[in-house]
């Protein structure tokens, strides 16, 4: 089945300001893909790592890219095509709590 990489997007305050009974069902949701074999986390601060044409490691707190939400999670999901995976990852906490989420297949 295919794999697809989810990149999450979101802050306290939007999910803050969420109904409760949506927060939990999305959290439902979560248990629902990790029951499923989905590999589920939170993001951490991230390192960037480079090592131009072989010559040594270099490093660099933070992330490269940014946007207007901080990046609260990762997962790897399994779904039959590019629909069932959006279907799945939208009922997920980022994508009701006033968040976002990339969905990038897996190739």
């Amino acid at each position: 089945m295919p794999k697809f990489v989810t990149i999450q997007y979101g802050d306290r305050a939007g999910y803050d300001r969420t109904p409760q009974p949506v927060r939990d069902a999305a959290h439902e949701q979560d248990a629902r893909l990790r029951s499923e074999g989905a590999l589920i986390g939170r993001a951490g601060m991230p390192v960037q790592v480079r090592n131009p044409a072989a010559s040594g490691v270099e490093t660099r707190d933070g992330a490269f890219m940014s946007s207007e939400l901080p990046i609260a999670g990762f997962a790897v999901i399994e779904a039959a095509d590019l629909t069932e995976a959006i279907d799945k990852i939208s009922q997920v906490p980022c994508a009701v709590a006033h968040g976002v989420v990339e969905v990038w297949p897996l190739g």
